[in-house]
């Protein structure tokens, strides 16, 4: 793909996600994308052969932007005299992460399009926030492995990590279509769930 067309190629990509996203999958048209990316509907097509191609290549391209997450998750030190530290800085930072408004937004599109898209839902999830958990697992795992953890089921624990996290300002955030929370609530869900998580296995 030649530079000028790798530009109209990304534009594309960027006007189609803000129309999904504040529009939904069934308000967004072709023409609609072509008009805020400049360019003509030909040359929408000529990059995605139809709307649904459109929508997936954007949702599962969101996938990406985890691995930084996923790093963060599989680099938590293994000190044990500072495990709550460590694990809040972690918590606060996967807090940072997963409440992103867009990610909220993007969330809550696939969620309203799962029944339409069930395939693509289940991707998403697997090649998103399911690695996300399963590293966190390997993680809580290695931890254990050095008698800093009780642990027997490692993917349980973290699913449990993520909701003492996740539950409040998540569901707040799908429940009224924004975000509600502020830097002071995320510290406080952050500290709070390292050390209700760390009261059930230390």
């Amino acid at each position: 793909m030649d530079s000028r067309s790798a530009r109209k190629h990304e534009a594309i990509l960027e006007a189609a996600t803000s129309i999904f996203l504040d529009k939904g999958y069934a308000g967004t048209s072709m023409d609609d994308i072509a008009k805020s990316a400049a360019v003509s509907k030909q040359t929408v097509y000529k990059h995605f052969s139809d709307k649904e191609k459109l929508f997936a290549d954007i949702v599962l391209a969101t996938t990406d932007r985890l691995d930084h997450t996923i790093g963060l998750v599989a680099d938590l030190p293994a000190d044990g005299a500072h495990l709550e530290e460590n694990l809040t800085r972690l918590a606060r930072q996967l807090l940072t992460a997963l409440t992103d408004p867009r990610v909220i937004q993007l969330r809550r599109l696939i969620i309203a399009n799962a029944d339409v898209f069930p395939d693509l839902g289940s991707k998403w999830y697997e090649q998103g926030f399911q690695r996300v958990l399963g590293t966190l697992a390997a993680t809580f795992q290695d931890l254990a492995d050095q008698d800093l953890l009780r642990i027997d089921d490692a993917l349980l624990a973290a699913n449990h990590f993520a909701g003492l996290l996740l539950w409040i300002p998540v569901n707040q955030a799908m429940f009224t279509g924004s975000t509600q929370h502020n830097e002071a609530d995320l510290d406080r869900y952050a500290a709070a769930g390292a050390r209700v998580f760390l009261a059930a296995y230390r």
